[in-house]
């Protein structure tokens, strides 16, 4: 019975707790959360409260319940140096080291690691620290991308036609960024179909998982502003139906050549998760950025559908033995919808904005997967943050049986809240593909 260290405590923990939990081998699992899960909370032996940056606490909880390895969700605890206290008291982790994190953490160190070693993939793209420059570079470019350096929660991107219209407000828009202190990455902007790749690597060995598309809009028909993903759906064959089968070898190749890149630059082996975001072009695959975790909702895709215990998974990670493990994953198509408060996204003096403090209730969901994400539970029940609040997947043979599942699960939770109902929806599906087939003259 081995002892789990689970990091983390959104839903994306909580469908690692679950694939964790199925292991034959009985695991116990210690969690340490920043608020409480009630998900991870009913799976773990014990819970230990606490801030991410608090390596002290993490360590020490880790040598109190004498700890196997960790398993690191989010990129917060990443970027804190997590995975690298716990390796000075011998304890490895599934998730990188703090250097290594930087695939996250600095969108430019990505860029010019990728440039550096001739990696296919990369936009057209310039690092700024100061404005003088960005004008001239914005003005070569006929679609343009910002990017601020750093952790950004997956909203910091500013995208032309989105955020701004030209370059003149795109220029005023660094000037504040760069006036913040952080660095700029300017970059071409592409025309494509975005998907989530998210691969296992033990650092030099790298193995895919099931193809997920994500969905960043807050409203349907993809309107509205971008939040940390409303849902996510995948299909029973692994791919998407508007990709070729190059563009996953192309997906896998790059991803590939950045773990190599990685270990080339820095003398250490990335251990964990290297979700690329990548878009298929009328030039082929292109990376958007990288990150170093599984994503949220993509995890909830994927993992459930893991027949290979997980448990063993992570050990090949740790060991670097990835290539002597058989990596399985069901035949089937899944759909993730979230459920937010209805003030998700939206300003905070909009009428609906008072949602994200109100008490829930959580009904049964059915053939559904629940995934609590930012819950509060408290004595007298469940109550939402200003943050996504649960995720419900449905799994099933086809894609359509899938997401009546999971839109049945949605409409066991009762409360202010909102979800998107076309995730997964053919007519949806079939824009992209028309759009994929347009760009690329198919």
């Amino acid at each position: 019975m081995p002892n789990i260290l689970l990091i983390g405590n959104g839903a994306r923990e909580h469908a690692l707790a679950e694939a964790i939990a199925r292991s034959e081998q009985k695991p116990r699992i210690f969690s340490f959360m920043k608020t409480n899960n009630p998900g991870i909370a009913s799976l773990s032996a014990k819970v230990l409260l606490g801030r991410y940056a608090d390596l002290e606490a993490i360590t020490g909880f880790a040598v109190e319940n004498k700890i196997e390895f960790a398993v690191i969700g989010p990129e917060d605890p990443l970027n804190n140096g997590v995975a690298d206290a716990l390796s000075r008291i011998n304890i490895p982790s599934v998730g990188p080291t703090q250097s290594l994190a930087r695939l996250e953490t600095s969108k430019s160190f990505t860029r010019n690691l990728v440039s550096k070693y001739h990696i296919p993939g990369n936009p057209r793209f310039r690092v700024f620290k100061v404005i003088d420059g960005v004008e001239a570079f914005l003005n070569e470019l006929e679609g343009i991308v910002l990017k601020p350096d750093g952790l950004t929660g997956g909203k910091g991107v500013l995208v032309q036609g989105d955020h701004f219209a030209t370059p003149q407000e795109a220029l005023n828009l660094c000037k504040q960024i760069l006036a913040e202190g952080s660095s700029l990455i300017v970059e071409e902007k592409f025309d494509g179909e975005e998907f989530s790749l998210q691969c296992l690597c033990d650092g030099k060995t790298v193995v895919g998982t099931p193809l997920v598309q994500d969905h960043k809009r807050r409203f349907d028909g993809d309107k509205g502003p971008n939040t940390g993903g409303m849902g996510s759906y995948s299909l029973a064959d692994h791919s998407l139906p508007f990709l070729k089968p190059q563009d996953l070898l192309d997906g896998l190749e790059i991803t590939r050549q950045v773990a190599a890149a990685l270990l080339a630059e820095t003398g250490s082996l990335y251990k964990g998760v290297m979700y690329g975001g990548f878009i298929a072009t009328k030039d082929g695959v292109k990376l958007l950025e990288y990150n170093a975790r599984f994503g949220d909702p993509e995890a909830m895709n994927i993992l459930p559908l893991l027949k290979t215990d997980f448990v063993e998974v992570c050990r090949h990670i740790i060991a670097g033995t990835l290539d002597q493990l058989k990596i399985e994953f069901e035949h089937k198509a899944t759909v993730c919808k979230y459920v937010v408060p209805k003030g998700y996204g939206l300003p905070s003096d909009h009428p609906d904005a008072a949602s994200s403090k109100a008490k829930i209730e959580v009904g049964h969901v059915g053939k559904a997967r629940l995934y609590y994400s930012s819950v509060d539970q408290k004595e007298d029940g469940l109550y939402l943050s200003a943050s996504r609040a649960i995720g419900i997947v449905g799994i099933a043979d086809t894609l359509a049986e899938a997401r009546k599942i999971a839109e049945e699960g949605v409409k066991a939770i009762k409360g202010p809240v909102a979800y998107r109902e076309d995730i997964g929806t053919d007519a949806l599906i079939q824009k992209r593909v028309d759009h994929l087939k347009k760009i690329r003259k198919d």
